[in-house]
């Protein structure tokens, strides 16, 4: 994987260099990444495709409403892969906050049913800030995320041929 500070410093213009190692695939108004620390397996987000984005209301209308279909787009295959990799997933949140990253991102979260109690309705940003992690597997993105990885690359491809037909 690419050394941290090559793609976390500028994740958008590293995106749109296609330097940026976690992106899975090129979306109409943004990327589909994978989450750098996979404390909930499956984590991901969309992130512009625009520089200087700010928040949604910086876009034009029309493109507002092209990356919030990308969003659920990656949602949907977000749920799909966890669905099917883990019996106990139970939904997907879809969040938008911009509280500490300045460009226009989404969070597409898997959420399981061996969550915490004391976690599990809060967002998924709790799991990092306390460093709580649920899962063995929650580490820095790795070689053992690749088969996940394709998994999800290869639901985005269906997603979109499916959003294209629709």
């Amino acid at each position: 994987m690419t050394e941290v500070s090559d793609f976390r410093a500028d994740r958008v213009g590293s995106a749109l260099a296609g330097t940026n190692p976690t992106v899975l695939r090129r979306l109409r108004a943004g990327f589909a990444v994978i989450g750098d620390v996979q404390h909930l397996p499956g984590y991901c987000v969309l992130i512009t495709d625009t520089p200087g984005t700010d928040q949604l209301t910086d876009l034009p209308p029309a493109r507002q409403l092209v990356f919030l279909e990308d969003m659920a787009i990656l949602g949907r295959a977000v749920a799909e892969v966890c669905a099917r990799r883990d019996p106990r997933f139970r939904r997907i949140n879809l969040e938008i906050q911009g509280n500490t990253d300045a460009f226009l991102h989404a969070h597409v979260t898997p959420r399981y049913e061996w969550e915490p109690p004391e976690i599990v309705g809060w967002p998924q940003a709790l799991h990092h800030w306390t460093r709580l992690m649920t899962d063995p597997a929650a580490q820095p993105l790795g070689p053992e995320h690749d088969e996940l990885r394709q998994e999800l690359g290869a639901e985005i491809d269906r997603q979109l041929e499916g959003a294209l037909l629709a």
